[in-house]
């Protein structure tokens, strides 16, 4: 075994003991079953660490990630995750997370040919040419791409929305709220994208809410070029 890959195992040893040193019955209790109130679907982005973004132990979030965190209506596996987390495990709250310097979104904005992902981006290059208005106007490309990261995270929770794994939840009563958040890897911090939703009549005014606060964004940086 390559050093690199020894360095591994010896870490996750340092690790596991530094969670028994905290709490000896951790590993008994996750073994016997896992009760996580979120799902979180994120960017596969290494930079972005989905339970140490939110200060959360193993067996806390429920974990979906894909290149630019898409949600794609024809993707059985993000489906099943959903599916899993809502009808199985419960969860409460459905947490889209893009991040900005997204790798996936400068791709898709640039049209970049990088293979076969090309087709995957794709999705993300729809995003941008629905709201070219919004993304147009602004001064450079680097902040361009930044709301492009923010409009690709709303549109994915609309996504998420309009599946019918949540129509579904929400019909029958089951209490899930989906929220779009931002991380941005220059601070470590979140940012909500005001575009949560509880029920599809809260999902069209939160969807109309984040465009509206993104156009602000928009307006401000063209004042302040």
């Amino acid at each position: 075994m390559s050093d690199s890959l020894s360095a591994l195992f010896k870490n996750n040893r340092a690790w596991a003991r530094r969670i028994l040193e905290r709490d000896p019955e951790f590993f008994q209790s996750l073994a016997a079953q896992q009760s996580p109130r979120y799902l979180w679907i994120g960017c596969a982005d290494s930079r972005v660490p989905a339970n140490e973004i939110v200060g959360l132990m193993p067996g806390e979030l429920f974990v979906h990630r894909n290149v630019a965190n898409v949600v794609v209506h024809t993707d059985l596996n993000c489906l099943s995750v959903l599916q899993y987390a809502i009808d199985v495990l419960k969860v409460g709250h459905v947490i889209v997370c893009g991040h900005y310097g997204c790798g996936g979104v400068r791709a898709a904005y640039f049209r970049s040919s990088l293979g076969l992902i090309d087709n995957w981006l794709r999705h993300v290059q729809d995003v941008r040419d629905r709201h070219e208005t919004l993304i147009g106007p602004v001064a450079d490309d680097n902040s361009r791409i930044d709301r492009l990261c923010e409009l690709n995270v709303v549109d994915q929770v609309r996504h998420v929305c309009h599946t019918t794994i949540v129509q579904d939840a929400w019909r029958r009563g089951q209490e899930v709220t989906v929220h779009g958040w931002i991380y941005d890897v220059a601070d470590g911090l979140l940012r909500d994208l005001r575009c949560t939703a509880s029920n599809s009549e809260e999902l069209t005014r939160a969807y109309d809410r984040a465009l509206e606060h993104t156009a602000r964004l928009v307006a401000a940086e063209a004042r302040d070029a």
